[in-house]
């Protein structure tokens, strides 16, 4: 028997395939698959390129998108208690286990036998998830796998993690002052620990693990085992509730997948009402177009510069008829020194 477990989460499809041979369970295939918010049109691709004819089973869980699906859904709980008996089997399950997804961080306090005895959730502030890093790291212009590195061998800067938008402030004070990148991600990496371990706050939890994205974070990750005795990385750590419900689907009867996958989801009504679209309103909009001019010896020129968190920009104007002669539009990557002089240079080129 062959079965698939598919997760909806807030950036990611996360998929896994399992090969039900006897007693034995053998993981076949698993991979995190970006959406941008498409879901639905990733899911189709991902249904359209597997043999669907190999799989036996297939249930899915996560956000409120699977109840659009038309496959068996099953609850995060249900797929996170199916994955942790495989892991852990009827004993020697951690106090606690936290999922650290890309808007969401939950800690469920486990039973010794590897059942959920409660849930807790944070504030629901963006600030501790892992969207809202990688939108903070990108701003500084560094990759993932370069803040990784970044984050080694910084010292965390203090940054608040009450707010996303108090967090944003802090860390674009820190680039405008020219604090090192390592030390902001470093500091990124700090505030996350520290809302995980704010949320847990009962000091009888001594071993932790740590699922979904947050779990390939391993500054985070190191961060925390400076708070508790053990901080584990269980294996399929960052696919875990899509491997649950792929255990689920061996044990559970599920729906079979329809013929025709046009008819595989079904979105749902919305709730809310829509404005007209904005190009009924292009009449209404009075473009102005920038006057541009040619430069000559001689010219009295004003120069404006504006560093913002994320671009840089600057404009070169003649003082007599405010006529452009140059202008530049860049990232700013965290670095407003470097990132001025490129505009002077860029300026300086084009006249």
């Amino acid at each position: 028997m062959k079965t698939i477990g598919i997760c909806f989460g807030t950036s990611t499809i996360q998929v896994v395939e399992i090969d039900h041979s006897g007693a034995r369970k053998s993981v076949s295939m698993r991979r995190r698959i970006v959406h941008d918010g498409d879901p639905a049109g990733v899911l189709k691709t991902f249904i359209t390129s597997c043999k669907v004819a190999d799989i036996d089973r297939i249930a899915i869980t996560g956000r409120e998108f699977r109840n659009s699906v038309a496959l068996t859904s099953i609850s995060e709980p249900q797929a996170v208690e199916s994955a942790l008996a495989a892991i852990y089997g009827d004993g020697g399950c951690p106090d606690a286990l936290v999922s650290s997804g890309a808007e969401t961080q939950l800690v469920y306090r486990l039973t010794n036998k590897c059942g959920i005895g409660a849930v807790y959730s944070g504030n629901k502030c963006a600030s501790g998830g892992g969207e809202f890093f990688l939108q903070q790291i990108g701003r500084i212009g560094v990759t993932l796998e370069e803040a990784g590195m970044f984050a080694a061998q910084g010292k965390p800067y203090k940054i608040a993690g009450r707010c996303s938008v108090f967090c944003k402030s802090d860390c674009t004070h820190a680039m405008n002052k020219g604090e090192p990148r390592a030390n902001i991600i470093a500091g990124l990496c700090r505030m996350m620990a520290d809302k995980i371990a704010d949320l847990i706050k009962d000091k009888s939890c001594r071993r932790l693990a740590v699922v979904g994205g947050g779990s390939l974070n391993t500054t985070m990750v190191t961060m925390l085992r400076e708070r508790f005795d053990t901080v584990e990385i269980p294996d399929m750590a960052d696919c875990f509730e899509a491997y649950g419900a792929a255990l689920w689907a061996a044990e559970n009867e599920c729906l079979p997948l329809p013929a025709d996958t046009t008819t595989l989801i079904t979105l749902l009504p919305q709730s809310f009402g829509k404005h007209p679209p904005l190009a009924d309103a292009r009449d209404l909009v009075e473009f102005k177009p920038s006057f541009r001019g040619e430069p000559h010896d001689g010219d009295r020129c004003i120069l404006g510069l504006d560093v913002g968190s994320t671009t840089t920009k600057a404009v070169l104007l003649r003082a007599d008829d405010t006529a452009i002669l140059a202008s530049v539009y860049l990232r700013t990557d965290g670095d407003p020194i470097t990132a001025a002089r490129k505009c002077y240079t860029a300026l300086h080129e084009q006249l």
